[in-house]
């Protein structure tokens, strides 16, 4: 029987000021998407297009009328009957311009595939029994709020955190490092920290050196997207293992991917379904990377739980290793009510728990 759908934009209110280099966040904007099959109308699947304000790509003024348009182009259709054809439906509707779309329409289908339960991939992760390590992300602010937000996180259970720096003093944000090494053993504590591009480019190399001294795991994109030549040289002698974000996004199509890293020769990839592309994306860059021993990781972009359950599920999809950067579905006043939980520096899903649609209109 044909497909139906229908859509909702959907604010997300932060419990709080987060800062980052671009600017400090209120609110975040998503979209969130339903299908069904007409002849059982009960049974839907969820998805959601949540692209990232002056970041996305498909951040637009019209991507209201790009999704009721890649979903009138679906209605109609019959559901595919594989997660291959899934991926090949959504391509054809969303294609490279419109990653969140993707990455929405896929995680809808899967949905309604796999019997509108929000299982996208049915995995030890949707049935309780794999509990995923997780970073604790620190967001930018006064350094005594950013101190008091790695002691919360030490004490909750996190043996890995992430810390944003760039828009403090330098100084300032090497102190904080220092604090963290100071007061915690190395063994026990793994550091990352996230610079979005902050760095410029002559200051970089130098930036990196003083980095080095507390022993971090990686930094993200150093310096902004789009400089791969200079990307290149940071890495290729660099003191600090670095991991690229933004440089990924909007390079589509398997050379093109291939010939980024080839050329970059990074230590690590991030991975973002919502900004690169989706699944089917996110699975052409995994293969590529480790066939160039490139190690990878995947990390949530401001989803409601909505999309923060798919990227869960795609981790045991994907073998991925590590902590994952999955732990922002706290951060919302009104996020919708999922099983989702994190307790001692894992998430899992917990199958006791249900989902609640009553803040949706969809």
């Amino acid at each position: 029987m044909p497909l139906k759908t229908s859509y909702q934009k959907y604010i997300l209110n932060f419990k709080f000021d987060a800062g980052t280099s671009r600017g400090v966040l209120k609110e975040k904007e998503t979209w969130i998407i339903k299908v069904w099959d007409t002849s059982a109308p009960e049974i839907f699947g969820f998805g959601e297009c949540g692209p990232l304000k002056k970041l996305s790509i498909d951040d637009r003024k019209d991507l209201g009328e790009q999704i009721a348009d890649a979903l009138s182009r679906l209605e109609d259709r019959v559901l595919p009957s594989t997660a291959e054809e899934v991926f090949q439906v959504a391509g054809e509707l969303a294609g490279a311009e419109l990653p969140a779309v993707r990455f929405g329409l896929e995680t809808a289908l899967l949905d309604l595939l796999n019997g509108g339960r929000r299982v996208i991939f049915d995995n030890d992760f949707v049935r309780s029994e794999l509990k995923i390590p997780i970073n604790g992300l620190i967001w930018m602010g006064h350094m005594e709020a950013m101190l008091l937000q790695i002691s919360n996180k030490v004490d909750a259970g996190f043996d890995c955190i992430k810390m944003k720096i760039g828009s403090l003093d330098f100084e300032k944000e090497t102190d904080i490092l220092d604090y963290v090494r100071r007061k915690y053993y190395q063994n026990n504590i793994m550091l990352r920290v996230d610079a979005n591009g902050a760095f410029k480019v002559h200051e970089a190399r130098h930036k990196l050196e003083v980095l080095s001294k507390y022993k971090l795991h990686s930094i993200e994109q150093p310096i902004a997207a789009g400089q791969p030549d200079e990307m290149a040289r940071l890495c290729s002698n660099t003191p600090v293992d670095i991991a690229l974000d933004e440089e990924l996004i909007g390079i589509y199509g398997r050379e093109a991917k291939r010939q980024l890293l080839e050329k970059i020769k990074p230590q690590y990839i991030i991975l973002k379904p919502t900004l690169v592309g989706g699944i089917q994306s996110c699975m052409e860059w995994v293969e590529i990377a480790e066939s160039m021993d490139i190690g990878w990781w995947l990390t949530s972009a401001l989803e409601s739980n909505i999309g923060l359950n798919a990227i869960c599920q795609m981790s045991p999809y994907l073998k991925a290793c590590g902590h994952q950067g999955l732990g922002t579905g706290q951060l919302y006043h009104n996020n919708i009510p999922s099983p989702l939980k994190i307790e001692g520096g894992h998430i899992f899903y917990d199958s006791e728990e249900s989902w609640d649609f009553t803040n949706l209109d969809v």
